[in-house]
């Protein structure tokens, strides 16, 4: 029996930039990884902008085709399903995105948001098991729907667009939701509801995460397991434990140390020091690794091979010659 509720192999974007460059711009390169089926999980995808997650998260939801590599549900390339096993697969994955304005209609109630997959994928009868499958999913995420039901989107807080959001997405039962910077937009003060909703979703409910996220302080929040990415390739993975309290990637130690602590009487004394090189993706272009150019570890090796993406203990990978020589 196949283990793995999804599956990326040496998945790989390369977007064409026309004109007169030969090379285009590769926006995920070679990336794999699996999420289980057997237990509920909360993978994080992060990173810098432009380091390649939200193109992970299109090419997982089918939005835009690999240019090689493969896409597994269940073992079945998605690009392969039929009519009846993608209509499957577009219910029992997910996706909640960043901007909860953008999302509605502003001329809709945002009963309409709701009661849509219900009526697209024929999970109710009447127009009274409609608004009881409504309200159920609306509580699930903790709101109550007579504060919601009948209301335009602008007399919503942006956290409860938000939760909105990811009740419509409860509503089908899915096995995965790809959440997608999903509270980037939101207050601070608003955040910690969101994420909590997503964690009791895995906890209760049993469905799965892809998390994509640029901040590291939510991710530690609610991951089980954390992917890192860098120019679209991966250079750390592991528990999220490992992986930020013993970063091993030059790149992966930055960005810990970019993050400040919460705490008044700790005064925050990292210097954080880059080589004084232009950055010409000089690296890249030879095959090396895309962090030479600022990499403080750098070694010859660097600039002539890619580096591997390599276990160095259990459960703990990273892509580094300082460990994989």
């Amino acid at each position: 029996m196949n283990k793995n509720l999804l599956e990326l192999r040496n998945l790989t974007k390369v977007f064409s930039l026309g004109g007169l460059r030969s090379r285009g711009l590769t926006a995920v390169d070679d990336v794999s990884c699996n999420l289980s089926v057997e237990k509920p999980t909360i993978l994080t995808l992060a990173g810098e902008s432009g380091s390649g997650k939200s193109t992970t998260a299109r090419l997982i939801l089918g939005f835009i085709k690999p240019t090689s590599g493969e896409v597994l549900y269940k073992s079945m390339n998605i690009w392969n399903m039929n009519k009846g096993e993608w209509k499957r697969y577009r219910r029992e994955v997910q996706a909640v995105f960043q901007d909860p304005y953008g999302t509605f209609n502003p001329l809709h109630k945002v009963d309409d948001a709701i009661s849509v997959p219900i009526k697209k994928f024929n999970l109710a009868n009447s127009h009274e098991e409609i608004y009881e499958l409504m309200c159920k999913s609306l509580e699930v995420v903790g709101l109550r729907s007579e504060q919601i039901l009948g209301k335009y989107p602008y007399q919503l807080s942006g956290g409860e667009r938000q939760r909105i959001m990811l009740a419509r997405a409860f509503l089908l039962k899915p096995k995965l939701i790809i959440a997608d910077e999903p509270v980037s937009m939101i207050d601070a003060s608003l955040r910690a509801g969101i994420l909590d909703v997503m964690f009791s979703l895995k906890k209760e409910e049993n469905i799965s995460f892809l998390y994509i996220t640029h901040d590291l302080s939510t991710a530690y929040h609610i991951s089980d397991d954390i992917i890192i990415m860098y120019l679209g390739s991966v250079m750390e993975t592991g528990s999220i434990d490992k992986v930020v309290n013993e970063p091993l990637h030059p790149y992966v130690q930055l960005l810990i140390s970019s993050v400040p602590i919460p705490n008044p009487e700790h005064r925050w004394k990292e210097e954080i020091t880059l080589q004084r090189t232009e950055l010409s993706k000089g690296a890249e272009l030879e095959g090396g690794c895309k962090f030479y150019d600022r990499c403080m570890k750098r070694m010859d090796v660097c600039k002539m091979k890619k580096p591997p993406l390599a276990n160095v203990e259990p459960n703990h990978r990273t892509a580094c010659f300082l460990y994989n020589k």
